[in-house]
């Protein structure tokens, strides 16, 4: 069954910043570990995945450099900064919040 995109809506910034408190990467393999990690729940497409890395370098939130790949090519990839990993921080906390919210409905039902 397909997830409504609607749900994931507010949730993209909060993925994008959990798989970077791990480890720095690039836009192709942060969609690749989110299709990975979720069982393909999670297909971004570049059109979703990069305006939510701008936003959130453009706040301070993600740092981003060029490094060169063994293939030769040079690849950006994004770190989490200080003021992402409080965001990070901010976001689960919401998320846990939400969770519990919504189970208490649905879970009723």
């Amino acid at each position: 069954m397909k997830i409504d995109k609607s749900l994931l809506s507010g949730s993209t910034a909060l993925l994008v910043l959990s798989l970077l408190s791990e480890s720095d990467k690039y836009g192709y393999q942060m969609i690749g570990d989110l299709a990975l990690r979720s069982e393909n729940v999670f297909e971004f497409k570049e059109g979703t995945l990069y305006p939510v890395l701008h936003a959130l370098e453009k706040e301070g939130a993600l740092r981003s450099y060029e490094k060169e790949a063994p293939s030769g090519r040079t690849r950006r990839y994004y770190s989490i900064t200080a003021r992402g990993r409080k965001l990070l921080s901010e976001k689960r906390e919401q998320w846990g919040q939400f969770a519990r919210a919504v189970e208490l409905i649905v879970g009723r039902a």
